[in-house]
């Protein structure tokens, strides 16, 4: 039973910054990619970061230069760290497994981050 749970959202003004952090279990095989996906009210799910199991990562273009995926993989969590954040940035972060960009399987609670 695969769980996840993501924490750090919170509301910054904009310019600031804001690290998540995702910590899974339940996944039977180490190899996995991690995303984070977001979603803003009215707008569709958009994969925001991925990082693979031996640490390959891409950014979406809205957030290349200003977000950092990272993970450590002995604690079973992902990060997202964020910076010279944006009003547009403004949406509730899911962790999900990642297959190629599309989310795959179980989903956390989501965590909000509400920029102003």
């Amino acid at each position: 039973h695969v769980q996840l749970v993501e924490s750090g959202g919170g509301s910054v003004q904009a310019g600031g910054s804001l690290r998540l952090s995702c910590t899974h279990s339940g996944y039977t095989s180490s190899r996995h990619c991690m995303g984070w996906f977001r979603q803003a009210p009215g707008k569709g799910c958009e994969l925001a970061s991925r990082i693979s199991s031996d640490g390959i990562t891409i950014y979406a273009d809205s957030v290349k230069g200003r977000f950092t995926i990272s993970q450590d993989n002995a604690e079973n969590t992902v990060y997202l760290q964020m910076n010279s954040l944006k009003r547009e940035d403004t949406a509730k972060y899911y962790c999900v497994n990642v297959v190629h960009t599309s989310p795959a399987g179980s989903w956390g609670q989501g965590t909000q981050v509400t920029v102003s």
